[in-house]
C-alpha cells in the first residue's frame, strides 16, 4: 500500500512537470525571434572574461568575440594565472585589435576565487554601460550581442541571461547532459524568473547581460568572491535586488562544446555539486535522494509491482522517457535516449556524492590550481 502512494504521488509529480516544462518553454524567449535594434538605439557593452588554461578553446571564442555585429563594445579578458599559453594567446589578438582589452592576474588576493576575482579585474577595467559575463569557450554567431541587448531593451531589463546551445558527442555525454539539463532547467523554473512573486532566479555562465548600475547595485562579485556557483548566484542577487530579469534560448547564436567525455564532465564539475547545497551534508543527501526516487525508482519498481502501483510506475517512467527523449531531440540526439533517463541519473547522483565526498575528505576544494578550506567556503556561500 504505501509503494502505491508512493508510486501514484511519484506519477503525479512527472505528470505536472511534464506539464509545466512543455508550457514554460514555449514562454521562453528566443533571441532569433527578436527585431534587432538600430545602431543609434543600442548602448555601449563591455564584455568580460576571465580565462585559466583555457588555450585549447580560447581562440575559437575570441575569434567569434571579436567580430561580433555590435557598433560599440570592447572586450575586458583577464588571464587568471594561467599555466598554458591562453596569455600568449590573447596578446595575439590584442596586437590586431583596438577593442581588446587584455589584463593578467599574476597573484590571487586572499579572500578570493580566481573565476569572481577575474571578473570583478575584468569590470574594474571595462567602460560600457552594459556588462555580458561570459566564459573563455563560448562561440558567438555574429548578431548574438545585438539580438540580446535588443531584447533587453525591447522588455526594459536589467538582466538577462541566456541558455546556449551545447555541442553533445557520443553516448555518456549526452546520457549524463541530457539528464543534467533536464533537471537543471525543471529545478530552477527559468520561464518564472521573469515573475516578481516567483523565487525562481536563473544565471547561465555562458552568458548574463546586465545594466552596469544594476551590478553595482548588487555589489559586484565581491558580493561573490567566495562563491562556487558564482554565475547561478548573480542572477540570484539581482532577483534579491527586486531587478528585472529575464531567461531566454539562444539557440545556435550560443554554441558551447563543454567538457569532452565522461571522464571530464565527471572532473570538470567536481567542485560543483556540494557548491549547490551550500557545502552541507544533509541538504546535500536530501537532493540526492529526492532526485533517485524522482527519476529511478518507479523503473526499478516495474518488475516487482502489480495493479495500481504498476500502473503508477508505468506512467512515472513513461513520462521520463517522453520528455528525456524530446531533449536528447532538441539537442541532436535520437528519441531513443529516453530510455538513458534513469541511468543518467544514477550517473548524476555518483557524481554528487563524489564532490561531496572528495570535498570533505579533503576539507576542501582545489579550483584552478588554489585550495580553498571548506569553512571558508561555507561562510562565503551566498
Amino acid at each position: 500500500m504505501a509503494m502505491t502512494v508512493l508510486l501514484g504521488a511519484l506519477a503525479s509529480a512527472w505528470v505536472m512537470l511534464a506539464a509545466q516544462l512543455a508550457a514554460g518553454m514555449r514562454r521562453l524567449p528566443r533571441v532569433s525571434s527578436v527585431t534587432p535594434a538600430a545602431d543609434a538605439g543600442l548602448p555601449s557593452v563591455s564584455v568580460l572574461v576571465s580565462a585559466r588554461d583555457e588555450a585549447e578553446k580560447l581562440p575559437a571564442a575570441m575569434r567569434s568575440l571579436l567580430e561580433l555585429e555590435y557598433p560599440t563594445y570592447e572586450v575586458v579578458a583577464v588571464d587568471d594565472r594561467s599555466r598554458d599559453s591562453t596569455y600568449e594567446i590573447l596578446r595575439e589578438f590584442a596586437a590586431g585589435c583596438k577593442r581588446l582589452r587584455v589584463v593578467r592576474v599574476e597573484e590571487l588576493p586572499e579572500g578570493w576565487l580566481g573565476k569572481p576575482h577575474g571578473l570583478e579585474t575584468a569590470y574594474e577595467h571595462s567602460t560600457g554601460e552594459w556588462l555580458v559575463f561570459t566564459d573563455a569557450d563560448v562561440r558567438y554567431e555574429r548578431k548574438a550581442l545585438r539580438l540580446a541587448v535588443s531584447l533587453a531593451l525591447e522588455r526594459g531589463l536589467d538582466h538577462l541571461t541566456l541558455i546556449p546551445e551545447m555541442e553533445i558527442r557520443g553516448f555518456w555525454e549526452r546520457t549524463v547532459l541530457n539528464f543534467f539539463g533536464l533537471t537543471g532547467i525543471m529545478a530552477a523554473r527559468p520561464w518564472e524568473v521573469g515573475n516578481p512573486a516567483s523565487r525562481a532566479y536563473a544565471g547561465v555562465g555562458a552568458f548574463q547581460l546586465l545594466r552596469r548600475s544594476a551590478y553595482e547595485r548588487i555589489g559586484t562579485h565581491r558580493r561573490l568572491a567566495m562563491e562556487v556557483v558564482d554565475d547561478m548566484k548573480l542572477g540570484w542577487l539581482v532577483k534579491q535586488a527586486g531587478l528585472k530579469s529575464c531567461t531566454g534560448l539562444a539557440e545556435d547564436l550560443l554554441r558551447i562544446r563543454w567538457h569532452a567525455g565522461i571522464g571530464n564532465i565527471i572532473r570538470g564539475t567536481e567542485k560543483n555539486f556540494f557548491a549547490t547545497a551550500k557545502f552541507r551534508t544533509g541538504i546535500a543527501l536530501a537532493q540526492y535522494t529526492a532526485i533517485l526516487l524522482l527519476n529511478v525508482l518507479p523503473f526499478v519498481a516495474l518488475p516487482f509491482v502489480r495493479g495500481w502501483a504498476l500502473g503508477w510506475a508505468a506512467t512515472a517512467a513513461g513520462i521520463m522517457v517522453m520528455v528525456s527523449g524530446a531533449v536528447a531531440m532538441r539537442t541532436g540526439g535520437s528519441v531513443v535516449y529516453g530510455l538513458t533517463h534513469p541511468l543518467g541519473a544514477l550517473v548524476v547522483v555518483y557524481m554528487a556524492l563524489r564532490s561531496m565526498a572528495k570535498t570533505l575528505w579533503q576539507r576542501g576544494i582545489y579550483w584552478r590550481g588554489t585550495f580553498y578550506p571548506l569553512e571558508a567556503l561555507r561562510r562565503g556561500a551566498v
